[in-house]
């Protein structure tokens, strides 16, 4: 029997100025924006993590806001990808493991690693990065026990709520510098069963292999970068790639760095986050699409959580 694929379709972070009175009904207090936007979207992409680690605390008050089946993506530290730049980082992915990230459980979604433009391919970098990620909770949490002392007293180093024995973690890569779109890349991907990001940008690379277990897609704006909209007639050709990834299918269309094709499945788990905020569409056209999704007629046998 082929299991059915898990499609979430969220936004990039939820607190932002002009969503009051647009998204958010006026007035709504901003301790209430969380359970609001996910009574209306199945997942959201936590990115304050990407600007500083985060805490035990904080983690369990987003994972006690939101639907029991709701997922967040935790897009992983600048100081990793931007700083660090993938080197030496033992240390700080402790850090960034001990933080709390496991307090969610099973909400836990991907983690997503957005390396800077500048950021070439390194061959040697990317593979020995992509080694040392943890594939389930328990790798990880063995990971966080080597967490810096400083973070001594705001660390959870355990499994989180409700997950019965370990659990599997999943990591997607982002890259915005055209050296990336090879086949060498594709394949160390693929080797440790990690995402390539579709990223959906005017200027960066919009590589559509497929090279895990799941899709993990970003929708910055076709035409003008963070701040366009989507079209109803993009947004149906959105649907129907997430349509055709969730049934375990290639698509053709699109840039491609490798010539053959990625792991071959009956389905496949698909996020789809939208990073277009500065003109308040993302929830919008986060909600569009997940409405042309559901009222496919190719959607079974899809489970799209609500």
């Amino acid at each position: 029997m082929t299991s059915p694929a898990d499609i979430r379709i969220g936004i990039s972070g939820w607190r932002y100025e002009g969503w009051q009175g647009t998204f958010y009904p006026e007035g709504l207090s901003q301790k209430k924006e969380l359970q609001y936007a996910s009574e209306r979207l199945n997942s959201i992409e936590l990115n304050g993590s990407f600007y500083s680690l985060q805490r035990p605390s904080s983690f369990k008050s987003w994972s006690d806001d939101t639907p029991d089946n709701f997922i967040f993506s935790v897009k992983a530290p600048r100081f990793i990808t931007h700083i660090r730049r993938l080197v030496d980082c033992e240390g700080p992915l402790a850090n960034f493991c001990a933080q709390g990230v496991l307090r969610l459980g099973k909400k836990l979604g991907p983690i997503l690693w957005q390396l800077p433009p500048s950021s070439k391919f390194n061959a040697e970098v990317i593979e020995n990065f992509c080694r040392l990620l943890p594939h389930t909770h328990a790798e990880a949490a063995r990971i966080a026990a080597n967490h810096d002392r400083w973070m001594n007293g705001r660390t959870w180093l355990e499994l989180g709520p409700e997950v019965e024995g370990d659990r599997p973690m999943r990591h997607a890569i982002e890259v915005r510098h055209k050296s990336f779109a090879c086949e060498e890349y594709i394949a160390i991907l693929r080797k440790y069963h990690v995402a390539s990001v579709v990223a959906d940008t005017p200027m960066w690379p919009r590589l559509f292999d497929i090279t895990s277990d799941f899709m993990y897609c970003r929708l910055h704006g076709s035409e003008k970068l963070y701040s366009s909209g989507y079209t109803a007639d993009a947004l149906d050709e959105w649907s129907q790639r997430v349509l055709a990834w969730s049934r375990g299918e290639e698509v053709r269309e699109g840039d491609h760095a490798s010539t053959s094709d990625g792991p071959k499945l009956t389905s496949r788990d698909v996020f789809v986050y939208f990073d277009n905020d500065q003109k308040v569409r993302a929830p919008f056209d986060a909600q569009d699409l997940q409405r042309r999704i559901e009222d496919s007629p190719s959607r079974q046998p899809l489970r799209v959580a609500n």
